[in-house]
């Protein structure tokens, strides 16, 4: 059986459950907003309808970012949220953004060097995980 799989928008309530479920189960769904998510563009790969990754973009000027990426573990691994960062790196592409950057947990930075993400700076600890900013030029 073929799956049908779509990226599309994704509603705010759906992005905070989901971004809580995989990234914070420890904290409350507060603890999963963003304070500028009203600005952004929230995508997520859906099959059969079932949302199970979703990402935020955010666009400031020719800069551009993305923040709370998250797959749900039973789809990890699958290529379903490389499709969606590649999405993402292709609306940045074509929205003429000179970069796009993200801070990723130092856990997934290899995942990020596929898409030719290049780390910049030194990582840094916050509330129990260790990031470091991962970013892109576009030429």
């Amino acid at each position: 059986m073929t799956r049908h799989i779509q990226i599309k928008e994704v509603d705010l309530d759906t992005v905070w459950r989901l971004r809580r479920e995989v990234l914070f189960p420890e904290r409350s769904i507060d603890g999963a907003k963003l304070e500028n998510d009203q600005v952004g563009i929230h995508l997520g790969v859906y099959i059969e309808n079932r949302p199970i990754s979703v990402i935020s973009f955010f666009r400031d000027g020719n800069v551009c970012r993305f923040r709370k990426f998250a797959t749900l573990p039973a789809y990890q691994g699958k290529g379903y949220g490389s499709l969606l960062l590649e999405h993402i790196m292709d609306l940045a592409e074509s929205a003429s953004a000179t970069s796009i950057w993200c801070n990723a947990r130092t856990t997934a930075q290899s995942l990020y060097e596929k898409f030719d993400m290049k780390p910049v700076g030194n990582p840094w600890e916050e509330k129990g995980y260790t990031y470091i900013k991962m970013e892109k030029q576009f030429s």
